[in-house]
């Protein structure tokens, strides 16, 4: 194991002072991974940490190796395996947490051990059952013997928010002559306010002996929903690292989200004056991830990441937006990974993000004709939660926009074996009263049911996305499929819903092809009537 440290995010070639810059520590890996729900192997855990290397953290808190033989193992693969960050193992104040972290860092190229050890009166009652002075040596004893193994040693004082500030700086002081570089005051049960968060800093950074020796870091919980404000006051009093997770993930209602304390430093620069080395790109990819890898969705609300961050329904919003973007945008969706606003269609919604729409649909209309389109659009919003481009169009062209067809699918079989092709056969009708069936060969039974709907629909189309998700539970859920495929040089989307998720991907890519069917032949009637032919 290494024992000299880089400097903080020296792989993103950063020129400011460590005045200037916050370090970015993350625990998604050790206390986000402690919560409900989001346990990771060793496989995902390595994953993870590969994104948040590359996302920029300047820290990264792999695991607590004495809590298992299996997370001894993710602390040490993760240690063997990133190149730029330092990769930080957590330890009780204990001999054999000590030396058990100092085993699974001994391969990482920058390494650092957290310790931790509870000093408000409360845990030093209740849970250590151990006397001020009894606190102080266990702490000082405890960083000497991790700074045998390594140069960087991390203490936090958990509870530190509930601790005497006197005795917390005695501790700190004490922590900082027995080798602690970085000092932690954690809000461990997410009690503290942002006043009282600037107030203790501040006393920290007066009274803790040679505190310029030291960082000093803050660690918030969100359990009365203040963890990113508490932890950006603690940043306005002289912090200069935040511990914090992706989403917000971690012990009960969760940690400070990494991304909304980033992009708020970013954002908010002329206030803050302070800087992080985090790849604001790859935030949302990085959060998708950790979806992904855990199956737990973020709120469609969450700020920063979430579905609605950059979605805008309101009418008065929507016209905002089409004339300037700031008007009610902080900042680009681009800016954290996103590749653009969404202008949401729906009862709030006005004329211009409809004009909008239709034009991005192919659908030119002068005033006199959007008129009554407006209307029908607004009678349509108000019996349908989402309203859909197939929708829209079929408003544009003066159909009944809850009519489907003119293709129907009246049976469908699919067949898949392990390790070799699948196979569909479909049977369709037609409203003009023809039927025809057509049967394929694909890499999986949903590749199978396209080729079949293509050659008996005579549609041609090339996929370019499909996302199925379950919106209810158990074992008769209900799957929504998605597809986006790509026809005459142009995108079409279809959904649909079914307990079956091969059933509703026939019926999604059923829609696109009634949609491209309809929409030929609009235009074939619009080409005959300037004309002069009557259709």
């Amino acid at each position: 194991m290494t024992t000299e440290t880089a400097p903080a995010n020296e792989s993103n070639g950063d020129s400011e002072s460590a005045e200037d810059r916050v370090r970015i520590f993350d625990t998604t890996l050790r206390d986000g991974e402690q919560a409900p729900g989001f346990s990771m192997d060793r496989r995902t855990k390595l994953c993870m940490a590969q994104a948040l290397e590359t996302l920029g953290v300047d820290i990264l808190e792999a695991g607590f190796p004495q809590a298992s033989p299996d997370d001894f193992a993710a602390v040490e693969e993760i240690a063997r395996t990133l190149h730029h960050t330092t990769v930080c193992a957590l330890a009780r104040c204990q001999t054999g947490d000590i030396d058990t972290a100092a085993r699974a860092l001994e391969r990482a190229r920058q390494s650092r051990i957290h310790l931790f050890l509870s000093t408000s009166p409360l845990h030093r009652e209740h849970k250590l059952g151990m006397s001020k002075q009894q606190v102080l040596e266990t702490a000082v004893a405890s960083i000497e013997r991790a700074r045998k193994y390594c140069a960087d040693v991390e203490f936090s004082a958990e509870d530190a928010l509930r601790t005497e500030p006197d005795f917390l700086a005695e501790v700190f002081s004490a922590a900082i002559a027995a080798g602690a570089t970085t000092l932690n005051a954690p809000d461990t049960v997410g009690y503290t306010t942002p006043a009282e968060m600037v107030e203790l800093f501040t006393y920290l950074r007066r009274h803790v002996r040679d505190a310029h020796k030291a960082v000093f870091s803050a660690h918030c919980h969100d359990d009365l929903g203040m963890a990113v404000a508490n932890s950006l006051a603690a940043v306005s009093a002289g912090a200069r690292q935040v511990e914090c997770t992706i989403n917000g993930i971690g012990e009960r209602a969760g940690n400070a989200a990494l991304e909304e304390i980033v992009m708020a430093l970013k954002v908010r620069a002329p206030h803050f004056g302070l800087s992080t080395g985090i790849d604001t790109r790859k935030l949302y990819p990085t959060s998708r991830l950790l979806t992904q890898l855990t199956g737990q969705a973020v709120p469609r609300n969450k700020a920063v990441v979430g579905e609605n961050a950059f979605a805008h329904e309101s009418g008065i919003h929507q016209h905002g937006m089409l004339k300037h973007r700031s008007t009610y945008e902080i900042m680009r969706p681009q800016d954290v990974g996103i590749a653009e606003t969404t202008l949401v269609l729906g009862k709030h919604s006005g004329r211009h993000a409809l004009r909008q729409r239709l034009e991005a649909l192919g659908h030119h209309v002068d005033d006199h004709a959007m008129d009554g389109i407006f209307k029908r659009f607004k009678a349509l919003a108000d019996r349908k939660r989402e309203i859909r481009d197939e929708d829209l169009e079929a408003l544009a062209i003066g159909q009944d926009p809850d009519a489907t067809g003119p293709w129907h699918l009246t049976q469908l079989n699919t067949s898949s074996h392990l390790g070799s092709s699948a196979s569909a056969t479909v049977k369709l009708s037609h409203e003009d009263g023809h039927e025809v069936g057509e049967a394929a060969i694909g890499d999986g039974p949903v590749d199978a049911v396209l080729r079949a709907i293509e050659r008996a629909t005579g549609t041609d189309m090339e996929l370019t996305g499909f996302q199925v998700r379950a919106i209810s539970e158990g074992g008769d859920a209900q799957g929504h499929a998605q597809l986006t495929a790509r026809h005459a040089q142009r995108d079409w989307n279809g959904s649909s819903v079914s307990t079956d998720i091969i059933e509703a991907t026939a019926h999604a890519a059923l829609a696109i092809v009634n949609r491209i069917e309809r929409q030929g032949e609009h235009h074939a009637a619009q080409a005959m009537k300037s004309q002069g032919v009557a259709p």
